[in-house]
């Protein structure tokens, strides 16, 4: 009798297909009687749906809106392991679990506005996103686009592009390549990572197990070295600024051709008038000593002000 493996994941279509994903890369690398089965799991942001933010789903529901509900049922020993899309899961994750090695290849970190570009847009064009760091950062680059917050999956935001007075909105490429959802030429623009810094783990895996489970012992050793390590300095320099998924911070780490890791942060205040931004490079070997040295000169620059200001809003 092999090891069985309860692999568990959130109900969407985006979330099914990245825990098919991952059981695709990862099958290979284990022994042959290892049996994996799937188990959906529902989170406070699948069930509520009327709340305008995340931000808002996690006040109410006391935890996180897309990870607190698979963290109880791993630990609870209901699943082994968690699938999620890592920039929706908190920069700490909860006593008695931990993050595997993020596998390869790493999906486009890029931001996709969806029935226009940024140059066609008219005057006053009303923009649908329910990410702060999205709404600022686009008010940074057109400052008289209105921003209104959606929520949903990816295909009913997407259907909004266009259409009931919303001229576009904004996806990540991730999530659109997944589905295979990607609006043609014509109809997008996929924004350009230098002036629009993704949210910190986008496009990226977080596979979760019980520290020390057998789950752990299989599964350890899988992942990519590259990924991780950008994944890491992401939120790394997410945590030491104090913040989640919902504050308007923006980040992107890669290895480039001289081998080391690269990172890219901005905070950009919500109304996107006020904007500070760090860049530096070090070891892939030590992602964390990157991005706790980048937040510090976020801060110095004045992150923490624009980030007590958000939150007081």
């Amino acid at each position: 009798m092999g090891d069985v493996v309860v692999v568990g994941s959130r109900a969407s279509a985006l979330a099914k297909t990245q825990a098919r994903e991952w059981l695709e890369q990862v099958r290979p690398m284990l022994p042959p009687g290892v049996v994996f089965k799937r188990r959906l799991l529902t989170e406070g942001g699948d069930r509520d749906r009327v709340t305008s933010t995340l931000a808002e789903v996690a006040r109410t529901t006391g935890g996180s809106a897309f990870s607190s509900d698979q963290e109880a049922a791993l630990l609870a020993g209901e699943v082994d392991v968690i699938v999620h899309s890592l920039k929706d899961l908190p920069t700490t994750v909860a006593d008695g679990t931990v993050l595997l090695r993020s596998p390869g290849p790493r999906e486009d970190v890029r931001d996709v506005l969806c029935g226009a570009s940024l140059a066609t847009l008219p005057q006053g064009a009303i923009i649908g996103t329910g990410a702060p760091r999205r709404m600022a950062q686009l008010r940074r680059l057109r400052p008289d686009v209105t921003v209104v917050p959606i929520r949903g999956n990816v295909p009913t935001r997407l259907r909004r592009a266009g259409r009931s007075g919303m001229h576009a909105v904004v996806l990540a490429a991730a999530g659109l390549n997944r589905l295979g959802l990607m609006p043609p030429a014509g109809e997008r623009e996929v924004l350009d990572p230098a002036t629009f810094l993704p949210s910190p783990g986008q496009g990226a895996l977080g596979i979760q197990v019980r520290t020390g489970s057998r789950a752990a012992e299989l599964l350890d050793g899988t992942g990519d070295v590259g990924v991780d390590a950008a994944a890491r300095a992401e939120r790394s320099l997410l945590a030491e600024l104090h913040g989640g998924c919902s504050v308007p911070v923006g980040a992107w780490a890669r290895v480039e051709a001289d081998g080391l890791l690269h990172l890219s942060a901005a905070v950009t205040s919500v109304d996107g008038a006020d904007q500070v931004t760090a860049t530096g490079q070090g070891p892939v070997d030590a992602p964390e000593k990157l991005g706790a040295h980048l937040a510090g000169e976020l801060i110095t620059k004045g992150a923490v002000r624009i980030l007590e200001r958000f939150r007081a809003s």
